[in-house]
């Protein structure tokens, strides 16, 4: 659906020829989960993007935090990488922040194999590589592998504290978090330019929390030298992990105030007509749960969507009253248009045009509430090709990017067909 304001692009709720179901793939004649999980994501490929003609000056690229789910994300950006032109701005939290990195740390040719290196690595445990035959069988492999993950880690991300956090020394890391993140700086530090990122070109936000305030704090590129503690501290979710401390600050995980950067690349966005691609982990919308493991998973699902349609709608109403004051200015007399305080005023109702492009990652009905943290390979593999499924029926759409009836200076596209 588009929003801008009031609807004005229709909803796309039906697709003609094609029916996706919930486990993020075109279903085969045998189980839609089985069927994709045993397919690997294949290498990049060249993607439908015909339609997907662009008049913006800058594209931005927002990733909301998700753990594991993160890579729905990576599928995503493998649609956009066909993009005659990439983005200008990559924004992440936490999971978000780990994509983001390794899309702005590495050249272009490079970005698709980084992705594919980072996740491969950390859905590489023995006890998730073959995805169940069954149907039945997805519940207890789920939670299998959460279970191996919280026991003894994800490769080339975290390990567990031995001894525990109860037994350790007051005032360590050791002491307020039950796992280590040493392998994750490795990992940043092997598939990641930061040289490149630093070299702004193309601008890099991530968000993070300051333990001693509460408030959320944005490392940007623009404004310092960016390195593998940012990103970490951009994902230190507490209690599994230790806030990082920078410049003698303590962070933690961003997606404890917000788990999305759209309102800061809002608000930041500059003077050009900007694409916002806003990828979302965590739906705020779902069906009311039936029993306990539902209802976990519907609680972290509320917690942890930020709010993101408050935030586009405010947008959207905040551009509609900017439209609305330089209308008015239009009707005033020429000499009190000449009136300093209505030419700033003026100046600041002139904002560009935003469009935003929604994506929602939609869990299937066999995921439990532990999905952000099952790393299994077979899982990591239906998220990412979620992804990709949801990007090109995004530009596939015949609402894909259609102007909006109303002048209001934002529109809101979610043309991803609601799943049975």
């Amino acid at each position: 659906m588009a929003i801008s304001g009031k609807p004005s692009v229709s909803p796309a709720r039906k697709t003609k020829g094609l029916r996706a179901d919930r486990s993020g793939a075109v279903p085969a004649r045998t189980n839609g989960n089985a069927a994709i999980a045993a397919t690997p994501v294949p290498p990049p490929s060249v993607h439908r993007v015909g339609k997907a003609k662009l008049d913006h000056e800058h594209i931005a690229l927002v990733l909301q935090g998700g753990g594991a789910l993160g890579a729905y994300q990576a599928g995503v950006f493998e649609v956009l990488s066909q993009f005659p032109r990439e983005p200008h701005w990559v924004a992440g939290v936490s999971i978000g922040a780990i994509n983001a990195a390794l899309i702005a740390g590495n050249p272009p040719a490079r970005r698709l194999e980084r992705l594919h290196a980072f996740w491969n690595l950390v859905s590489s445990s023995a006890s998730g590589l073959i995805a169940p035959v069954h149907e039945t069988q997805w519940q207890s492999f789920h939670q299998i592998n959460a279970t191996v993950a919280m026991a003894f880690g994800v490769p080339g991300f975290y390990v567990p504290r031995f001894p525990p956090p109860a037994l350790q020394m007051h005032g360590t890391d050791a002491a307020i978090s039950y796992y280590d993140t040493a392998p994750l700086r490795s990992t940043l530090e092997r598939l990641v330019d930061f040289d490149r990122i630093n070299s702004k070109a193309m601008r890099f936000s991530v968000g993070a929390v300051q333990v001693r305030t509460g408030n959320t704090v944005y490392f940007d590129n623009h404004h310092q030298r960016i390195g593998p503690e940012h990103i970490m501290a951009s994902g230190a979710l507490p209690p599994a992990f230790a806030p990082v401390v920078i410049d003698g600050e303590a962070y933690w995980d961003g997606g404890i105030v917000s788990n999305t950067p759209l309102q800061y690349v809002l608000d930041n966005r500059g003077k050009g007509k900007t694409l916002a691609v806003q990828v979302d982990l965590f739906s705020a919308r779902g069906d009311l749960p039936t029993n306990m493991a539902a209802a976990m998973a519907r609680q972290k699902d509320i917690q942890y969507s930020s709010r993101t349609r408050m935030s586009t709608t405010m947008a959207a109403e905040t551009q509609r009253h900017k439209c609305t004051v330089l209308r008015l200015i239009d009707k005033l007399p020429p000499e009190m248009r000449q009136d300093p305080e209505v030419q700033a005023l003026e100046a600041a109702s002139r904002t560009p045009h935003v469009d935003i492009v929604h994506l929602i990652y939609r869990q299937n009905r066999l995921e439990l509430d532990s999905k952000d943290y099952e790393f299994s390979r077979a899982t990591m593999q239906m998220h990412w090709a979620a992804g990709r499924r949801d990007m090109q029926m995004s530009i596939d759409n015949p609402d894909w990017l259609k102007p909006s009836t109303l002048d209001d200076g934002v529109t809101v596209y979610d043309l991803t067909p609601k799943l049975p």
